[in-house]
């Protein structure tokens, strides 16, 4: 199994932190948040992994990359355990990576890397998305395939409030927790929804997605979408929905990023302790107080 893990957006909504550092390099606690993304593909059992990156996503590469500078400072200064964690980032998987020279959505972004994945199931992974959960999100939608052999899309229930933000399904519950889809419906209002259940930003998907990709015409702002491409393959085969176990961490705007920050940081095993003291203290006297 390979996972594609398309980083080549802009990042506007987090302007102007994004000008020139990537979004899916913005840390959460002690790392980036694509560092996360692999991290779970490597929990899953996959250690072939595609990033799909931007002209100005350079700093994604160098992150995976050997820094032998910084490995012999921290060498010569004894700080072993630096020099370990820092190894173990460029050693953590086989990644490779491909330039979407020109950005035309997300379906247009795993289409580059059809030539990699061949005639084989793969993974997509949002480099913004992170998951809490005993079993890893995207192993959760291999087994499924496993079971089905079919396209599977982590999805999750959303307020009704907030399905214009979200892809949303409209399908059959034909086992718990596991949907049969007949239709996807790219950000409805509240009025138009067929269900509340959202794409949750993962995807196990066949081969086939290629080809259905390749026939979905641009939409808005000329981009190539993902769930364009599903409606188009939901013609040919099935497709099923997966309500996963866990609880997802949207890092895609500035407010789910400080609550992923704040929520991450207090379960962390050497910073969870002193940051609810912290957090305690804020709340009884206020912010900003000096005395």
């Amino acid at each position: 199994m390979k996972a594609v893990i398309p980083a080549a957006g802009w990042g506007v909504r987090f302007l102007p932190l994004t000008k020139e550092q990537p979004k899916e390099m913005i840390p959460v606690v002690d790392k980036p948040t694509i560092q996360y993304v692999v991290e779970e593909a490597l929990a899953a059992g996959i250690d072939d992994i595609v990033i799909i990156t931007g002209r100005h996503k350079r700093g994604i590469e160098d992150h995976f990359d050997r820094s032998y500078e910084l490995e012999a400072v921290l060498e010569r200064g004894g700080k072993l355990e630096y020099l370990r964690k820092v190894r173990e980032i460029s050693s953590m998987a086989d990644i490779h990576f491909i330039r979407q020279k020109e950005q035309r959505g997300l379906g247009h972004a795993v289409l580059k890397a059809k030539q990699h994945i061949g005639d084989e199931p793969f993974a997509v992974m949002l480099g913004d998305t992170i998951y809490r959960s005993k079993v890893p999100v995207v192993k959760q939608l291999m087994d499924v395939h496993k079971r089905t052999g079919k396209s599977v899309i982590a999805i999750e229930p959303v307020p009704m409030d907030k399905v214009q933000d979200y892809g949303i399904i409209s399908g059959k519950e034909v086992e718990k927790d596991l949907y049969l889809l007949d239709d996807l419906v790219e950000k409805p209002s509240p009025e138009q929804a067929p269900s509340n259940l959202a794409i949750a930003g993962t995807y196990l998907l066949t081969p086939d997605i290629f080809e259905a990709i390749e026939r979905t015409p641009p939409g808005l702002n000329g981009e190539i979408q993902l769930t364009d491409a599903l409606k188009i393959l939901l013609k040919k085969e099935d497709i099923y929905g997966w309500r996963f176990e866990g609880k997802r961490y949207d890092i895609g705007d500035m407010l789910g990023w400080l609550k992923t920050q704040m929520e991450l940081g207090l379960l962390h095993p050497e910073y969870g302790a002193p940051l609810r003291e912290h957090m305690e203290n804020l709340l009884k006297n206020g912010p900003g107080r000096t005395r």
